[in-house]
């Protein structure tokens, strides 16, 4: 779910749909209604579609082994997408009130038992996740779609690399490319091992380089 105070012109997305669906597996077709609040808006079909081939063919299609964290949650698009597949364990995490009771509403009619939902700001949830010890505080799979323009990944991709499992995907969205030939610095250390564009927005997958 992209998020964005101030909405560029240049940016539209649908706001004609008030739904999205879970594009495959157990919950396939199931919709996901689409909060009317100011500047919350789903990752595209079309976006999301490309990324989870991607990840089938990265993870083999092996979901059920993968705990998954989404620090954007907003409709839940992509933890329930994730879920859906067969992922072990979906964290969701979303910081609007409105759109947390809506996530708990889809959660309890699916019955999604793999599915938590942690209400919070995302650099505040990921910093207490760092404090936890075990296996569940690791992540083969991190969602990130912040809202642009504020440097939300410059501040949590070096939270999400310490979370992250050995070998573990990190989904990043953002308004400009992150495989330019002049990387910024907060992205030292990550190799970009997939990427595109839909329109004005840029997706990538991420991982850490060894």
């Amino acid at each position: 779910m992209q998020r964005s105070h101030k909405r560029p012109a240049a940016q539209p997305r649908n706001q004609s749909a008030h739904q999205v669906r879970i594009i495959g597996g157990l919950w396939k077709r199931t919709p996901l209604p689409v909060l009317d609040a100011e500047g919350l808006r789903p990752t595209p079909d079309r976006v999301r579609e490309t990324l989870f081939n991607w990840l089938n063919h990265l993870l083999d299609g092996n979901w059920s082994q993968v705990n998954c964290l989404d620090l954007f949650a907003g409709t839940g698009a992509l933890g329930f997408e994730a879920a859906s597949r067969g992922a072990r364990k979906v964290t969701m995490v979303e910081e609007n009130a409105g759109a947390v009771r809506q996530l708990n509403g889809i959660k309890a009619k699916l019955n999604a038992e793999q599915v938590a939902i942690l209400r919070g700001d995302a650099l505040s949830v990921t910093q207490s996740l760092l404090a936890r010890n075990g296996a569940d505080a690791k992540f083969q799979l991190i969602f990130l779609d912040p809202p642009y323009h504020h440097d939300w990944l410059a501040k949590i991709l070096p939270l999400c690399a310490q979370l992250l499992a050995d070998g573990g995907l990190v989904y990043a969205e953002a308004e400009m490319a992150l495989d330019a030939d002049e990387q910024p610095e907060w992205l030292a250390g990550w190799n970009v091992v997939r990427a595109d564009k839909a329109g004005m927005v840029f997706f990538h997958l991420l991982r850490r380089n060894t």
